[in-house]
């Protein structure tokens, strides 16, 4: 079985006239330790497929089943205690809390999860052992955001899942975050899914999916993926 397996997905939000179908009979599988590219415009319906994999929101039809759990058949505790175990998330605008170190924002996964990895590691891990008691305004957009790529790997996850995760960064700093990203999976074996409109980024996954009009255009395997500082942005 493969690390994930979503099959004939479907999400519809509203009902009568306002009835939005977001996606449509979706259907594709990851295997462990790749790094994925979710591509599409805006409205495509890739955020909410990402929201669907992470266990924060509900499928109209179909199956997604990750790392042996069949997310459709949880209720909300245990999609609670899915997202704690199983999945890291990384977003586009950090979401640090501002009166913590960075230190303080990586270890406060100890209070989510057990089996944490150590803090101190971890941000030895992204380059910011200096910076560990700086808090995020003392610290650079990039900084900040390999600060919350440490908090999602400290709770050291199976699925680690970024939205945008570089939308906000310039060309040289965003190049260094999937570098990152892209050793916690050829090196650490976690398996990362990301969202994007870039295709550029795709040029480092393993596999890219496309998404219009909430269907899957097509699916891509990388035979020759570029290393992440290798794209031209």
């Amino acid at each position: 079985m493969s690390f994930i397996e979503a099959k004939n997905l479907s999400k519809t939000y509203g009902s009568g006239d306002s009835r939005q179908l977001a996606l449509n009979d979706v259907s594709f599988t990851i295997e462990e330790g790749e790094f994925v590219v979710i591509l599409g415009p805006s409205g495509a319906g890739k955020t909410t497929l990402l929201n669907m994999l992470g266990g924060m929101d509900t499928l109209t039809g179909g199956s997604i089943v990750v790392n042996g759990d069949e997310l459709a058949g949880l209720n909300d505790n245990q999609l609670t205690d899915y997202r704690a175990r199983q999945v890291g998330f990384v977003f586009q605008f950090y979401n640090l809390i501002a009166t913590l170190t960075a230190r303080e924002n990586v270890a406060l996964c100890k209070d989510i999860v057990k089996n944490t990895l150590d803090p101190d590691e971890v941000l030895e891990a992204v380059g910011l052992a200096v910076h560990k008691s700086k808090f995020p305004s003392q610290l650079s957009g990039g900084e900040q955001q390999r600060v919350a790529i440490a908090r999602a790997l400290a709770k050291n996850p199976a699925l680690i899942l970024g939205d945008e995760p570089t939308g906000a960064l310039d060309a040289s700093t965003g190049a260094s975050v999937l570098q990152l990203m892209q050793t916690m999976s050829e090196q650490r074996r976690k398996t990362v899914v990301i969202v994007t409109h870039n295709v550029v980024i795709s040029e480092c996954a393993d596999k890219a999916i496309r998404i219009k009009d909430g269907r899957i255009e097509s699916i891509t395997v990388n035979a020759c993926k570029k290393h992440a500082d290798r794209i031209t942005w």
